[in-house]
């Protein structure tokens, strides 16, 4: 069987996730950034899930997502509840989910041109 390797082409894809970098195409993210199909936002003033409020919400929407994914890091850790909450009223869906699943998901909406952001937390 011949097996050739698809890249996709129209959009910003995750490649790679470690636990203190995340590999989106070619460049390595080492501070937590956001990440749609169209553009990546870098140093998304975040290092930790206990750190987001409904303060940080305004970046991602900034992207105009229809669901968020919000990776936590190696391990998936919920947000207070305001966080949640700020993207819920504005009527964008949220999950919360370790880094490496975030990625994957994010992979999978974006291929089917869905208006996904992923938020990814890294440690500082």
């Amino acid at each position: 069987m011949d097996l050739s390797l698809d890249r996709p082409g129209n959009y910003l894809y995750v490649r790679r996730v470690s636990a203190r970098a995340i590999t989106v195409v070619d460049r390595e993210f080492t501070a937590s950034f956001l990440l749609s199909p169209e553009r990546a936002v870098e140093r998304w003033p975040v290092a930790a899930s206990a750190e987001l409020d409904d303060s940080h919400v305004q970046a991602i929407l900034d992207l105009k997502p229809e669901v968020v994914l919000l990776g936590t890091g190696e391990r998936q850790v919920f947000p207070a509840a305001a966080f949640m909450a700020a993207l819920l009223r504005q009527g964008v869906g949220v999950e919360v989910m370790d880094n490496a699943a975030a990625a994957r998901t994010y992979d999978l909406l974006a291929g089917e041109s869905r208006r996904v952001v992923a938020a990814f937390i890294l440690p500082a």
